[in-house]
C-alpha cells in the first residue's frame, strides 16, 4: 500500500498545542509522546533474525518487554514486573539524541554516560514535572542497576541481543572481530539477576565458539 503523495508530516512547531488545546499538561504530553516517536527510526546494530536489516529501538523496546514478561519465573528474586516494564519501555529513549552506542565500540562507550545524561535532561524535560521526575527516576534507577527490577531490567537488556547474534549465526560479533571473553565480559550482567539466564547465555556462548561464531583466541591480532 502506497499513500502517494497525500501525506505530509507534521511537527509540533507546524502546529500552535498551546493555542489549540487550553490543557497545557496534555500539550507537554503530546508533545513528549511525538518527540519519542523518533525512537523507530534509531536503528541499533543487532540485525533482525532474518537477517534483513537491522532492528530499531522501538523494536529492541518491544521484545523487551515481552521477554521481561516471558522470562520473569527465572529471576533470582523477587521484584515488581510493572516497575521492569517501565523501566525498559523508556530505558532508550535517550538515544534519540545520543544515539545507539555500540557495546563492543570502546572508544564511543567512554563518553556515553555524558551523552545519555544530557538527552534525558532534555527528552524527559518535556513532560509535565511530575512526570518528568517519575520517569527520570526510573531511567536513573535503570542505569545505576541497584534495585532487584533494574537488575532484571538490564539482564533482558543483554540476553536479547546474544539471541540475536546466535540466531543470526554471529551477528555483530562478526562486525566487531570479538572473542569469546569479549561476550563473556559484556554479558555477565545477565548473572546478577537470573542465574538459569545466564547459565543458558553461556550455553549459547559455548556453542557459538563450536560453530565458529567467535573464538576462544583472546589475542585478535593473530587471529
Amino acid at each position: 500500500m502506497s499513500f502517494g503523495n497525500k501525506l505530509s508530516p507534521l511537527t509540533g512547531d507546524d502546529i500552535d498545542l498551546d493555542g489549540l488545546f487550553s490543557d497545557q499538561r496534555l500539550v507537554k504530553q503530546i508533545r513528549f509522546v511525538l518527540e519519542v516517536e523518533k525512537l523507530k527510526n534509531i536503528l541499533r546494530m543487532t540485525p533482525l533474525l532474518n537477517t534483513a536489516r537491522r532492528e530499531n529501538d522501538a523494536e529492541h523496546t518491544w521484545e523487551l518487554t515481552l521477554m521481561a514478561v516471558v522470562f520473569a519465573e527465572h529471576a533470582d528474586e523477587p521484584f515488581d514486573l510493572c516497575r521492569t516494564i517501565k523501566m525498559l519501555i523508556i530505558h532508550d529513549i535517550v538515544e534519540i539524541d545520543a544515539g545507539d552506542t555500540f557495546i563492543y565500540d570502546s572508544a564511543a562507550l567512554q563518553d556515553q554516560e555524558i551523552r545519555e545524561k544530557a538527552a534525558a535532561d532534555r527528552i524527559f524535560g518535556l513532560l509535565p514535572p511530575d512526570q518528568a521526575h517519575e520517569l527520570r527516576e526510573l531511567w536513573d534507577e535503570f542505569e545505576a542497576c541497584i534495585t532487584p527490577e533494574a537488575r532484571y531490567a538490564r539482564a533482558i537488556d543483554r540476553f536479547q541481543p546474544l539471541l540475536h547474534n546466535f540466531f543470526t549465526s554471529g551477528g555483530t560479533w562478526h562486525l566487531a572481530g570479538a572473542t569469546k571473553r569479549d561476550v563473556l565480559d559484556r554479558k555477565s550482567l545477565i548473572g546478577s539477576s537470573s542465574t538459569r539466564l545466564w547459565n543458558a547465555a553461556q550455553c549459547f556462548i559455548n556453542e557459538s565458539v563450536l560453530r565458529g561464531f567467535l573464538t576462544e583466541d583472546v589475542n585478535k591480532g593473530s587471529k
